[in-house]
């Protein structure tokens, strides 16, 4: 299977979620610190209003500019502590999918093997403190759920808020935290989407997929 996360996907996920709690994301951190590749800029993106992507946009030319999605990834540094970084993906082509189909914006990873689970957390599910078994992407399709990473950073996503979870090479430390809590918002279950990869999980490469 292509591991495949195009622009008009997650636009068709997010119709799908419709009736969720809609694509807006939350951050959180100690004393209310921002955590990002650059202090401050995730802070200012959610209190802006970003729903995890832009549109293309036509330019006053009228030629068709490439979209921005945004995605959080969980990623480990050299320390072994694990971080919440909010990315954009930005390599987009307009070609079809699959003609006669007009074309649509496409961002194509790497080609590899993956494998796809819906799960469904149940109500008041708790995660403790563990890292994601493999590199895998997750998508909310209805509710809310949290990540807590081990620098204390806390982020909030709802239906169609995509994130990347790198924190298999995450520490234990002397708060017998690894990798990260996680768990539901509000008294619902929360619907998932999961595609697990055969990527091999990286230190100190916040944002590696573009």
């Amino acid at each position: 299977m292509r591991r495949l996360l195009s622009y008009t996907t997650l636009r068709a996920l997010r119709a799908c979620a419709i009736a969720g709690l809609g694509g807006v994301a939350g951050l959180q951190g100690p004393a209310g610190a921002a955590h990002a590749g650059t202090p401050g800029q995730q802070a200012t993106a959610m209190a802006a209003g970003s729903t995890g992507h832009d549109a293309g946009d036509v330019g006053g030319t009228g030629t068709p500019q490439p979209p921005t999605l945004w995605y959080w990834h969980n990623w480990t540094s050299h320390d072994g502590i694990s971080h919440m970084t909010r990315c954009p993906l930005r390599n987009f082509d307009l070609k079809s999918m699959s003609r006669p189909a007009g074309p649509q914006w496409q961002d194509r990873l790497k080609a590899g093997h993956a494998q796809v689970i819906f799960t469904v957390q149940p109500a008041h599910w708790n995660g403790l403190w563990h890292p994601d078994p493999v590199v895998q992407w997750i998508i909310p399709l209805k509710g809310a759920w949290y990540v807590t990473a081990m620098d204390g950073t806390k982020v909030i996503m709802g239906p169609g808020e995509v994130s990347l979870g790198e924190d298999q090479l995450s520490r234990m430390d002397a708060q017998k935290r690894v990798g990260h809590f996680a768990g539901n918002v509000g008294d619902g279950p929360v619907e998932l989407m999961v595609v697990q990869t055969d990527e091999t999980p990286t230190v100190d490469q916040p944002c590696r997929f573009k």
